[in-house]
């Protein structure tokens, strides 16, 4: 559940949008999020109580000085920004088994409760097992519930993106039957279709990628992100795509393939 931090936290997010990452093949929901709070500099609001993930504790990751570095995070934090009607839940850590269900419903529940207008899901899933159809063009996808296919379904036309493919369920044997197949993408399949049958409107982002370097992968669904929600602006260039350098990298990004070898070894 959320805990607000301190009393004046709101608890109810009416009409907000709600962004958050599924923990997939390259971490590259994750890693988005770092994006999007580090460059719109989105203030801590709470944390999100529950047994469903690995417990963890660290330094802020999103330190700006010495005096804010010693900020202690955990595994589930809520950052918010009214002024774009936006709230963000990071999620740190991996799940533990068998909780996968039971955190589904417990963040859709609070998604109810705190009346948000729409949840945007962002993941990744890996690129080796994508079929025929998904190896053309673009490796970025898109999902949308029945309830928000309603109101953006035009949008992501115009916007020219391609929808994430059914597949075969079983190849060669059966093909006229589709299937949704997200290879990697943790909770993605089972939070959308809980999110459809219980009407609530919610799109995934996806990109088809494989585990490494994956701030790449990161750039490039942020830039897709943003095409839609335009959180933040080029004004250099006409072009609707930004780049790397209009996002604010995280400092303990610094520290993403680990702190290098110890002078000792040598």
């Amino acid at each position: 559940m959320f805990v607000p931090c301190g009393t004046a936290a709101r608890r109810d997010f009416k009409g907000f949008t709600l962004l958050m990452p599924s923990v997939s093949v390259g971490n590259v929901g994750q890693l988005v999020i770092d994006l999007v709070i580090s460059t719109l500099d989105m203030p801590k609001v709470g944390y999100f109580y529950t047994d469903c993930l690995v417990p963890m504790v660290g330094n802020n990751p999103y330190a700006t000085a010495e005096e804010n570095s010693t900020e202690l995070s955990i595994n589930a934090e809520v950052y918010s920004l009214p002024s774009k009607k936006l709230v963000v839940l990071q999620i740190r850590s991996p799940f533990i088994k068998n909780k996968y269900r039971s955190f589904c419903q417990t963040v859709l529940s609070w998604v109810k409760s705190s009346k948000c207008a729409r949840v945007i899901l962002l993941s990744s899933s890996h690129a080796y097992q994508r079929d025929d159809q998904q190896l053309h063009g673009t490796p970025l996808r898109y999902l949308l519930s029945p309830t928000i296919q309603k109101t953006v379904g035009d949008q992501m036309q115009k916007l020219n993106w391609k929808e994430m493919e059914k597949v075969a369920a079983y190849p060669e044997i059966n093909n006229a039957e589709k299937v949704l197949h997200i290879p990697g993408g943790g909770i993605t399949k089972l939070l959308f279709t809980e999110s459809c049958s219980k009407e609530i409107p919610m799109a995934v982002l996806l990109k088809f990628c494989s585990e490494g370097d994956n701030i790449p992968d990161a750039l490039a669904l942020v830039n897709y992100l943003n095409e839609w929600l335009q959180l933040i602006k080029n004004e250099q260039s006409s072009s609707t795509t930004t780049t790397a350098s209009h996002w604010k990298i995280p400092s303990s990004w610094r520290l993403l393939f680990g702190s290098g070898l110890p002078p000792a070894l040598f």
